[in-house]
C-alpha cells in the first residue's frame, strides 16, 4: 500500500523535525539561533505573549536581542500531542538574565506548531508574570499580594 507507506514516513519525517527543533531549543544560545532556518520555513509566523514576527530571519533578530543578557537558557520537555501537521509540547524555560539578577527562573509553557516538510506557524503560550512581572522587586510584590487575594 503505497499511501500507508507514504503516511509512515511523512510520520517519522514529522518526528524527526520536532526532534530537531527541541534540540535546538534545549539549550538556547547564538549557536541554535544561527542554525534555526533547519527547522523554520522562511515564511514562518512567530507569536508569543508579546510580539507578532513574520519570517525566519526576523525570528532569529528577535531571538538573537532577547539572548543579549542571558548567561543561561535552557528547555526541558514535560509532554507532548503530535498530529498529522500540528504539535503541542509543553515545557520549562529555565534561564538566568544579567537584568533580573541573574538568579535562574523557571516558566512553564506550551508550543503550538503546524508543519509540513519545516516549521510555518510557532505559537508560545505563557505566563509573563512568572517570567517577567514577578521578578521586578515593586511589581514582584504587587503581583504576588494580587495573586495570594485571588486565592482566597
Amino acid at each position: 500500500m503505497p499511501s500507508t507507506q507514504a503516511s509512515i514516513t511523512t510520520g517519522v519525517q514529522h518526528h524527526q523535525l520536532l526532534n530537531d527543533f527541541k534540540l535546538l531549543y534545549q539549550t538556547l544560545d547564538e549557536s541554535s539561533i544561527a542554525r534555526l532556518d533547519q527547522v523554520y520555513a522562511s515564511g514562518v509566523k512567530f507569536k508569543d505573549p508579546v510580539h507578532d514576527i513574520e519570517g525566519v530571519v526576523a525570528l532569529q533578530d528577535y531571538l538573537s536581542a532577547q539572548a543579549e543578557g542571558l548567561t543561561e537558557c535552557r528547555f526541558e520537555y514535560l509532554d507532548e500531542l503530535i498530529g498529522d501537521n500540528s504539535a503541542y509540547i509543553k515545557w520549562i524555560m529555565r534561564f538566568r538574565h544579567e537584568k533580573l539578577g541573574n538568579r535562574l527562573i523557571s516558566v512553564r509553557g506550551v508550543s503550538h506548531l503546524h508543519f509540513n516538510d519545516k516549521i510555518d506557524f510557532h505559537e508560545d503560550v505563557y505566563d509573563m508574570g512568572a517570567m517577567l512581572y514577578d521578578q521586578i522587586p515593586v511589581l514582584g510584590r504587587v503581583t504576588r499580594w494580587l495573586k495570594a487575594r485571588l486565592a482566597r
